[in-house]
């Protein structure tokens, strides 16, 4: 398993801690004091790799790459494969093994702040729910991971660990990412790629709930719901936004009249579309374009 980066990594692996002091250090730092690496590492095909924690102080997220492993908590037992993501908050008891055969390989963070509980309920953590998400093996977290890692040949430079701190904000946003993109694409039923290529296909027209079901070939009330599940939005509203999103291209780019900028997004009244750009993004579309490069 390779990924980009500008330093290899050593084939028996990397553990690196942060130091008291600078742990001090991100702990009041408005930049880091609410997410920042507490420690941190790389361990290809880890044989014999256990742990067993009863108290657990912080916030671990491990990342399997390749092998197996066993793992557990109060509420949960189970496999950990390639392309899962494990995720154990600060308080829960747990404990995790190698497989004997097929020993993992993982990249893990520890992790402490004041808003950790948030982070990890960005990405899906909720009690008594499974602490693992499976989203495959990406060339990009990979990646993520290992500018991460940098931060320990900086010789304990504080900026260089407050870059770490947000490198690891971004990796865990990430991660969120990752994990909706994968329980997006298991849905067999329903094709959310699919459904947003053709709104794209179609963003000068007025599409309604039921031709946008009948794309993902579901009912009304199940499309709706799945659609708001894996986004965040009902799929009429995000339908809006993306429409807004490539007005404020148009805006941006083009020398279009607003009025001609609204046909092109399928409204032919131009007072009614530049009320709905103002209740999107916040002002009318003459002052968007006014405000650009200012």
């Amino acid at each position: 398993m390779s990924a980009p980066s500008s330093w290899p990594l050593p084939k028996d692996g990397l553990r690196f801690v942060t130091p008291a002091f600078m742990v001090n250090k991100l702990a009041r730092h408005p930049l880091t004091r609410e997410c920042y690496p507490a420690a941190m590492g790389f361990y290809p095909g880890a044989h014999l790799h256990r742990m067993q924690r009863e108290k657990h102080d912080d916030n671990l997220l491990l990342y399997c790459v390749d092998g197996r492993a066993r793992a557990s908590t109060a509420d949960w037992s189970g496999k950990v494969a390639a392309g899962d993501i494990l995720l154990l908050p600060q308080g829960v008891a747990h404990s995790y093994e190698a497989d004997a055969k097929e020993p993992w390989t993982i990249y893990w963070v520890h992790y402490q702040g004041t808003a950790t509980a948030v982070f990890n309920q960005y990405l899906g953590y909720r009690e008594g729910r499974e602490p693992i998400s499976k989203l495959g093996v990406s060339p990009q977290l990979i990646a993520h991971f290992r500018g991460l890692m940098e931060v320990h040949r900086t010789g304990y430079s504080t900026r260089a660990f407050i870059n770490a701190g947000n490198q690891l904000r971004h990796l865990i946003t990430e991660i969120a990412l990752e994990i909706r993109r994968a329980q997006a694409s298991s849905q067999h039923s329903f094709n959310l790629a699919s459904v947003q290529s053709f709104m794209l296909e179609n963003i000068g027209q007025q599409l309604d709930l039921d031709t946008l079901a009948a794309t993902a070939r579901l009912s009304r009330f199940h499309f709706a719901t799945k659609y708001k599940a894996l986004t965040g939005y009902s799929p009429i509203k995000h339908f809006l936004n993306m429409k807004m999103e490539h007005a404020c291209h148009l805006l941006d780019t083009t020398q279009m009249s607003i009025k001609t900028v609204a046909a092109e997004l399928g409204y032919p009244d131009q007072l009614y579309f530049s009320r709905l750009f103002s209740r999107t993004v916040g002002m009318s579309p003459r002052a968007y374009r006014n405000s650009v490069g200012k």
